[in-house]
């Protein structure tokens, strides 16, 4: 488990990605040969075909990402096989950054060969900042739902899950309500995935306990609340989660996505919980730097990541592909892994634009206050 906190605020954070300014690579080595530029190509067949994107992207021989942990979502496979199947070295850059860092690292670097050539993005992270996207459909484009992508290409969902409470078994009982979490046992044990100002993880985690508490996506003040009351019990820990805080047993209890939070493997005992009906869940979003250096390579990325190879990767880390009912249908998804994903009960809850705007603006003037 590596905690990454993805920036759903429209306020920026301070970034942390401090990068060298070196010179920009020829936008001519970007060739696609008969398709033309691969910066300009909207998808596979208008950069010349698979053969010549392929052919170009191994040509410009990197590709820069930034925020992807390697035991996030199995990102750390997904690099692997990226470049071991293409023969092109990934640059991961700081990979426990914010959604908001990744912006503001393209726009300090912009023109220079260090800038991320592809972004992973909290939603409205993404959705304010669509301007520096590049368009591109994938090979995979018709099995997306129109739900989950822009219609011109300029972003998509790629993988998504539903909050979950993680715990160790050893150390506190099951919970089996969100109000478990108020009780004696739980007592300075229960931590939150970064700050729902700035963590997209941490304010769904509000939106999970606001949906328990009576509110929903339209009213997240519910969720404040029992924050409030969990601070006051003494059972919320001022922490954010990591692998070294689970193991050392600081924060036995976590309240996370449950691909993340199925992803720790120390101590033993730990377990994971998608409490039933209040599944709230959510995508991250894809989208290729229109100033991308490695413009080739980005594209490649995208198609690698949409492919069922890319897809079933993100399926082994326990995060829920985006094509997977296209998948299943044609057979091609990991079925024992699609099986073992925690149950969901009742209708899942995933947020709108605007439900996500006006729940960031009431944190932004609520949270702070509700929990110091």
């Amino acid at each position: 488990m590596t905690v990454r906190t993805v920036s759903v605020s429209l306020v920026a954070a301070v970034s942390v990605f401090a990068l060298a300014a070196c010179a920009p690579p020829s936008k001519s080595s970007s060739s696609s040969g008969s398709g033309g530029s691969a910066a300009k190509a909207t998808s596979a067949s208008a950069a010349g075909g698979m053969s010549a994107l392929v052919k170009a992207a191994k040509k410009e021989g990197t590709l820069n990402t930034i925020a992807l942990p390697p035991d996030w979502a199995n990102y750390g496979a997904i690099i692997k096989a990226f470049s071991a199947k293409y023969g092109i070295k990934v640059n991961s850059e700081q990979p426990d950054a914010t959604s908001q860092d990744e912006i503001d690292a393209a726009k300090r670097t912009k023109g220079t060969s260090r800038a991320p050539d592809v972004f992973d993005l909290g939603q409205a992270v993404a959705l304010a900042n669509t301007s520096m996207f590049a368009k591109y459909k994938v090979s995979t484009w018709n099995d997306i739902g129109s739900a989950f992508k822009d219609p011109d290409g300029t972003w998509v969902n790629d993988y998504g899950g539903y909050m979950s409470i993680g715990y160790d078994s050893s150390k506190v009982p099951a919970p089996k309500s969100i109000d478990d979490l108020l009780g004696p046992k739980y007592k300075g044990k229960v931590a939150l995935n970064g700050d729902p100002t700035t963590s997209g993880a941490g304010f769904s985690g509000v939106l999970m306990a606001a949906v328990a508490k009576g509110g929903s996506a339209d009213n997240i003040a519910p969720g404040v609340t029992f924050f409030s009351q969990l601070k006051k019990a003494g059972n919320l820990v001022p922490l954010d989660p990591t692998p070294a805080t689970i193991k050392s047993g600081q924060t036995p209890v976590v309240i996370d996505w449950d691909y993340t939070n199925a992803a720790v493997a120390d101590p033993p005992t730990w377990k994971v919980e998608v409490l039933p009906h209040i599944a709230v869940g959510g995508f991250y979003y894809q989208a290729v730097n229109a100033d991308a250096p490695h413009p080739a390579a980005a594209r490649l990325w995208e198609e690698f990541v949409f492919s069922d190879q890319g897809q079933n990767l993100w399926l082994a880390g326990g995060a829920r592909p985006v094509r997977a009912d296209a998948m299943l249908k044609a057979g091609t998804i990991d079925k024992a892994k699609y099986a073992a994903l925690p149950k969901v009960t009742g209708t899942p809850i995933i947020p709108t634009t605007a439900q996500t705007a006006k729940a960031g603006a009431y944190l932004a003037k609520n949270w702070s206050a509700a929990v110091k």
